[in-house]
């Protein structure tokens, strides 16, 4: 049972308070969302660059919202898998749009890819593939 943009705001407001402080969820779509992540100082690395490990944040957060938004709110679903291919320098003084599709959806495992931009920037500056491991079902009596 999918999730609208709002009863996944709620949750996180309410199980995730710090992750909205620096996050818009733009879109979320069949299979898919889409966010802006506000880059701030504490993000840069040397180079006035987006730290690698922010990346990875923002990849998985997102995916973690796709997933809610396709299967319903999820709150153990937990990140057992995430490869990043990083492409180009982010621009430290651009917030980063991510845009993420699930690929695979199974009983037991979620798979998506993360495309990371920096703001209004056509050109990709990291590509991720991670996949969550969703909590076994209750049975029915």
């Amino acid at each position: 049972m999918a999730a609208s943009k709002e009863e996944i705001m709620e949750f996180l407001a309410q199980e995730f308070p710090q992750a909205l402080k620096k996050s818009v969820i733009e879109e979320i779509t069949p299979k898919g969302a889409q966010l802006l992540y506000q880059v701030d100082a504490r993000d840069l690395r040397p180079g006035q660059t987006v730290s690698g490990p922010t990346l990875m944040l923002i990849a998985d957060y997102v995916l973690y919202i796709a997933i809610m938004g396709h299967l319903g709110l999820v709150a153990m679903a937990v990140t057992t898998n995430m490869t990043i291919n990083f492409f180009r320098k982010p621009n430290g003084n651009r917030d980063i749009r991510a845009v993420c599709k699930l690929i695979k959806v199974g009983k037991t495992l979620v798979t998506g890819e993360v495309w990371l931009y920096s703001l209004d920037d056509e050109e990709p500056v990291a590509h991720v593939i991670g996949t969550y491991a969703l909590p076994p079902q209750q049975k029915e009596d």
